[in-house]
């Protein structure tokens, strides 16, 4: 069979769904989240969705529409969605052959662009202007996407991503010139190959970009997170950066440009304090429960508590001659880190200058964690701690600062990491009417659940946390689905005060167990906030924002 009626079948998988294919990850979990939440040893299980380096999209979207085109039919796209790894770039008997000259004249969309993949030449012009990262995808333009995909390596071993390219093959590559691709790509370097080595505790969501989270059932047995075992979140290569020729560029609306060493800013007063910082998708997976959605299944462990120490944001600010009263313009700070893609561009952000500027904001450019260097995985030498903000904007591997009178520009400040209404769907959604996230709403987990033997009664523990400086007041938790509460009899807190306590809260508490399936939590914070009740209400395509009540499933 060729390799264009092997993909019949993907081509008609609607655009929505490829473009979720890029960073969807819908894998569901019987372990701790399924309908609800049980202990970590739960069996583990695979539900048709969206997955990021996967794609098993295509059957997700195959199964959906089962009723429609009938079992057979169904079954038909699962085994050619198995196959299409296996046949794209495949060299195809009868089509016509091209140089690697040939396809390097078509670099531009006024010569129609053409890529090669393996053995395989491809006119994508038509789909440029259906890609999310076009300007990417336009650097490709005239030769090979394999150095591309290993940067972004959601596109690897993706059947719908692979599928959606032979719809635009139009011939082979000569053999020479795939033999001297294959050498070129074997002696070029991984941007992933010098990753730093990882605690095996860790839970891995996503391998290149390296993304992790502390497994919940270690999660509460400290209150400060040991850098080993704190969550990871990366979207690009991590740099290996020498700290002796680490430079952080300052300048911008009412700054004189200012370049600091390491040593500059040690030479600044110190400060530190106790914060958590918490991925803009913790706890996504339970959200996941109620409706398929985009991003990495963090059970919700993306979350960590450490000691912070380095030199305020409004010092290194002061010191190039900033200040809010003679720059009232001045609106933003970007910050953006050493960690590249293929174009050169940084991982980039942005916070209010009423944060940034605010010394009771404690914004801190950190080079220590827990009173050790900070490691290369969060951030080595330097990285921004914005407190009670998603983490998002806690750039690691700072290397420029700049006051604005706009937000940053960055994919991450513009295209993701905002949240919407639950009808928002990918045919929808319009990023540029959504505010980016900045403070994180109030959350709860339960991370432990054990029966007393002397009682029966089952004794829980957790965290709670809320943005913003808001400490946490109280954890209630009911094990008759809402008609009884209780308290958690026992919080852990920093002895910061409210608006500026930024660390999480360890608790514990007992309820009955007599009978009880299910546990829930909710955490109530210093203005009073409460976490929503479900899901449902509060799901949006991205799956941030994940803080509905905690539902425990009570293993017997």
């Amino acid at each position: 069979m060729s390799v264009f009626s092997k993909v019949r079948v993907l081509n008609n998988i609607p655009q929505k769904v490829f473009l979720a294919a890029q960073g969807g990850n819908f894998e569901y979990h019987r372990n701790q989240h399924s309908g609800g939440r049980n202990d970590e040893g739960g069996k583990k299980w695979m539900c048709g969705g969206l997955a990021a380096g996967v794609g098993v999209a295509a059957l997700w979207w195959g199964v959906s529409q089962s009723n429609k085109w009938g079992v057979s039919q169904s079954n038909e796209l699962q085994a050619e969605a198995e196959n299409i790894l296996a046949i794209a770039g495949r060299r195809e008997e009868g089509l016509q052959e091209f140089s690697i000259e040939e396809v390097g004249s078509h670099d531009c969309i006024e010569n129609r662009v053409w890529v090669t993949y393996k053995g395989g030449v491809y006119d994508i012009t038509d789909f440029i202007p259906q890609h999310p990262g076009a300007d990417k995808l336009l650097m490709a333009a005239g030769g090979s996407v394999e150095p591309f995909w290993r940067m972004y390596a959601v596109h690897l071993n993706n059947e719908v991503i692979y599928g959606m390219l032979e719809k635009y093959r139009i011939g082979n590559l000569k053999q020479a010139d795939v033999e001297s691709q294959k050498a070129s790509l074997k002696a070029s370097d991984d941007p992933f190959a010098n990753a730093p080595k990882r605690h095996p505790a860790l839970l891995i969501n996503q391998a290149k970009p390296f993304n992790a989270e502390t497994p919940l059932a270690i999660i509460t047995d400290s209150f400060l997170t040991p850098s080993d075992l704190f969550f990871v979140r990366s979207h690009l290569p991590i740099p290996d950066i020498d700290p002796a020729e680490y430079e952080l560029e300052v300048g911008g609306v009412g700054c004189s440009d200012l370049t600091l060493s390491l040593e500059d800013l040690k030479k600044l007063p110190k400060h530190t304090f106790v914060a958590s910082l918490q991925c803009g998708g913790n706890r996504r997976l339970e959200m996941k429960t109620m409706k398929n959605l985009k991003g990495l299944s963090w059970r919700g462990g993306a979350i960590g508590n450490a000691e912070w120490g380095g030199a305020r944001l409004v010092d290194v600010l002061a010191a190039a001659g900033f200040t809010e009263e003679k720059s009232p313009e001045a609106r933003h700070v970007i910050f953006e880190g050493l960690d590249t893609d293929p174009a050169n561009s940084p991982f980039g952000a942005s916070i209010p200058i009423e944060k940034a500027a605010d010394p009771r904001g404690d914004v801190l450019l950190a080079y220590e964690m827990n009173g050790e260097p900070i490691s290369r995985d969060h951030g080595y030498p330097v990285r921004v701690v914005v407190p009670g903000v998603i983490g998002a904007r806690n750039v690691k591997w700072l290397g420029r600062i700049e006051v604005s009178e706009v937000e940053s520009d960055s994919h991450w400040q513009q295209n993701d990491y905002k949240g919407f209404n639950p009808s928002v769907d990918w045919d929808t959604v319009d990023f540029s009417k959504s505010v980016a996230i900045q403070d994180m709403p109030v959350t709860s987990s339960i991370a432990s659940c054990k029966t007393d033997p002397a009682t029966g009664d089952l004794l829980l523990s957790g965290y709670a946390w809320s943005g913003g400086g808001r400490k946490i007041l109280r954890v209630d938790l009911t094990p008759d689905g809402g008609k009884t509460w209780t308290q958690a009899h026992t919080l852990v807190q920093d002895s910061a005060r409210h608006p500026r306590h930024w660390g999480w809260t360890l608790w514990e508490g007992r309820v009955s167990g007599e009978g009880v399936e299910e546990v829930w939590s909710k955490a109530v914070d210093s203005n009073y906030n409460v976490q929503p009740e479900s899901f449902e209400n509060i799901w949006n395509l991205r799956g941030v924002l994940s803080n509905a009540y905690c539902r425990y499933k009570v293993n017997r």
